[in-house]
């Protein structure tokens, strides 16, 4: 393990969510870079593991990363943990793998919890693909943006949100994307483990009564692809087929392939487009 940097999964709430592997890991390595070393010590202390650690965080990632990164270049093996979950994701972890592989330092990952997959698996909603958006920007503009650029998404969305901040959020995402479904988990694999499951409505209603505790994983239904044709055809209604073809002309498309786009967001075969522009 000389001289590289182990990724080591943590529990994202109950402590015996841990693998033997990275137990074994943290008690052989050099050095523990931790998120929050004081929550991170109350882990070590339940498994009775003694191994130096240091912290690694936002605010000191670019002088610790150095530190860490010279560290291993003399030989020393450096586990990386978070608060919980992953390491790597959503959180400087990411910052300082990318700092290996540029020095030509091995990295590897212990995989174990991760709030995300627990959420997504735990929700109810589809699985089949799905998008990870961590946490919205906390700018007022930025998030719209966001929100607007994933509005169309049909893929379930996952999105971490703090308590204080989940109602607010839920307003905002009816807002931008109606009274879809989705599912809030908050408190996994703990005592007090929620799943509140409905519709956007509904689930601002309980948390507006119920204020949570713990941080929350938002997991969103896509919006359904028939939907969006719908909408589209809707809104090219408004625009005689001449003029729809005419832009696409004009930007450079050939007739073929403008036809055929025309077509697509009409919701007509290619067939009734040449008719309509023969009969025009």
């Amino acid at each position: 393990m000389s001289g590289m940097l182990i990724l080591c999964a943590t529990p994202i709430g109950n402590l015996k969510d841990i693998t033997f592997r990275v137990i074994e890991t943290l008690n052989d390595v050099d050095v523990i870079a931790a998120e929050d070393t004081r929550k991170s010590i109350k882990l070590l202390n339940h498994y009775n593991i003694k191994t130096p650690m240091t912290s690694y965080h936002e605010h000191n990632q670019i002088e610790k990363g150095k530190q860490l990164i010279e560290k291993m270049k003399r030989g020393e093996s450096i586990a990386l943990i978070t608060d919980a979950g992953t390491p790597g994701i959503s959180d400087p972890g990411e910052e300082l793998v990318k700092r290996c592989y540029e020095e030509g330092i091995r990295v590897t990952s212990l995989p174990g919890a991760s709030a995300c997959i627990t959420a997504l698996s735990l929700s109810g909603q589809s699985t089949k693909r799905f998008v990870f958006e961590g946490f919205l920007p906390a700018q007022k503009k930025e998030r719209q943006t966001r929100l607007e650029g994933l509005k169309n998404e049909t893929r379930t969305l996952v999105m971490y949100e703090g308590p204080h901040r989940l109602v607010k959020t839920l307003k905002e995402l009816q807002e931008t994307f109606g009274n879809r479904e989705l599912s809030v988990c908050r408190e996994m694999t703990k005592r007090y483990e929620t799943v509140v499951k409905g519709k956007m409505e509904e689930v601002m209603s309980y948390f507006e009564e119920k204020p949570p505790k713990g941080e929350c994983v938002l997991v969103i239904a896509g919006r359904k692809p028939e939907e969006i044709q719908q909408e589209e055809q809707k809104r090219w209604k408004n625009i005689s087929l001449e003029d729809h073809m005419e832009g696409y002309v004009v930007e450079g498309m050939d007739k073929k392939e403008a036809m055929k786009k025309v077509a697509k967001e009409r919701g007509l075969s290619k067939r009734e487009v040449y008719q309509q522009l023969l009969g025009s």
